[in-house]
């Protein structure tokens, strides 16, 4: 059984482009850039920086938002990038959760999703779109753009049934999932898995200040999402009510979207602070936080899912070290790529460390939590994962961090 490739996945920032050349040195496959401009920089020029930044790994927007751009925007963008690192260059679509609520809006329907992403691969393919009722045609002469067709592969983030579905009718060339496919996944030419936490050092607890700083910022999205879908349930999570009140006292209602995700991913604000201090060792039980082991063992688990990909979402204040650490936790994965190199092929996205080890890095998956509020979002659709956060007076346990918040 192979092992899925790892990716990381990052928001814009200034220090993307060392981040991207730090993975791309320990041999990770892929540097997804999310798309939330009320809270990050901006995806394409993230995108663009990181292509000719770096010389090998593998760029991907994950997830882009319709809403925010017109058709031919998004796809003179991907050609631009495809100049930039030619066949290097993913992109997946979402509805847009974060991306849409930071702007006071729900997420998108489907079907206005799936004709987007009909458009882009018209123009992408150099034919005539409809879009807005005219007529739309990528018209940039030699030179100034790659010939058309430009093949970039197209992608879809689906959360329930009705993204799986509009993926299948899309014949998309891989899904992004926020938590561990609940149906079968294997007619997708690509899977991957987006997942969060961090690697245990030994002799750290729950209480240990660079342990909060990264895995906290994950693990502190699930009372977002939870004030979005489920605002009651915030009640049944240990600082629940406590964070509801102080995210409310933030900010005037008509302006309070803009309290809810505040760092998102990022960095804790105080009333995430301590909400994540109210967890107690609930924080351990979040994505793939846990020792080298346990992350070798998740990685194993996640391939028997038919999972080809994952794309850990790191956090904190020292990106490179998360980076490493995951890669070292994830030895396992290089060593089966040293095989591979030893026997005349160097993998798609590994590199051979100094010493002739490869290297690359593991990721965190959304685990079950252990009877916890987290929900998760399908654009449209919305569903809790389990359902004792629907119930308040159930026995309160810490959430668990979903990713789907995250784009």
């Amino acid at each position: 059984m192979a092992e899925p490739r790892i990716s990381v996945g990052l928001p814009p920032s200034a220090n993307i482009v060392e981040y991207a050349r730090t993975a791309e040195r320990l041999g990770y496959h892929r540097v997804w850039v999310f798309d939330s401009p009320a809270l990050y920089g901006d995806l394409w020029i993230a995108l663009a920086r990181i292509a000719e930044g770096t010389e090998r790994i593998g760029v991907a927007a994950g997830v882009a938002v319709p809403s925010l751009r017109h058709p031919m925007v998004t796809a003179a963008a991907v050609a631009t990038v495809e100049e930039l690192a030619p066949g290097r260059l993913a992109v997946a679509f979402g509805t847009g959760f974060t991306a849409r609520r930071t702007l006071g809006q729900k997420a998108m329907r489907w079907a206005d999703l799936a004709t987007y992403v009909g458009q882009v691969r018209t123009l992408l393919d150099g034919g005539v779109a409809e879009i807005d009722g005219r007529a739309a045609q990528l018209l940039q002469p030699p030179g100034w753009a790659p010939g058309r067709p430009i093949r970039t592969p197209l992608w879809v983030a689906p959360g329930g049934p009705k993204g799986f579905a509009v993926a299948r009718e899309l014949g998309v060339d891989g899904v992004v999932l926020m938590m561990p496919p609940g149906e079968d996944v294997s007619g997708f030419p690509e899977v991957a898995l987006l997942v969060s936490g961090t690697v245990v050092r030994p002799g750290e607890d729950h209480t240990s200040p660079r342990l909060i700083e990264a895995a906290g910022p994950w693990y502190a999205t699930v009372y977002h999402g939870i004030w979005e879908l489920f605002p009651d349930a915030l009640d049944g999570v240990p600082g629940g009510a406590a964070w509801r009140d102080a995210m409310l006292a933030a900010r005037p209602e008509a302006e309070r979207h803009l309290a809810v995700h505040e760092g998102h991913g990022m960095v804790l604000t105080e009333r995430d602070r301590a909400a994540v201090a109210a967890a107690g060792e609930g924080v351990l039980t979040g994505g793939w936080t846990g020792d080298a082991d346990a992350i070798r063992a998740r990685l194993r688990d996640t391939a028997a899912a038919g999972i080809g990909e994952v794309i850990f979402t790191a956090a904190g204040p020292d990106i490179p070290d998360e980076l490493t650490t995951f890669a070292e936790a994830a030895r396992t994965t290089f060593a089966a790529a040293v095989r591979t190199t030893l026997a005349g092929a160097t993998p798609t996205g590994v590199a051979a460390a100094p010493d002739g080890a490869a290297t690359t890095h593991t990721d965190v998956a959304a685990t079950t939590p252990r009877g916890a509020a987290t929900p998760h979002t399908d654009g449209a659709e919305a569903t809790p994962a389990t359902t004792p956060a629907t119930t308040p007076d159930t026995t309160a346990t810490a959430p668990n961090p979903d990713p789907a918040h995250r784009l």
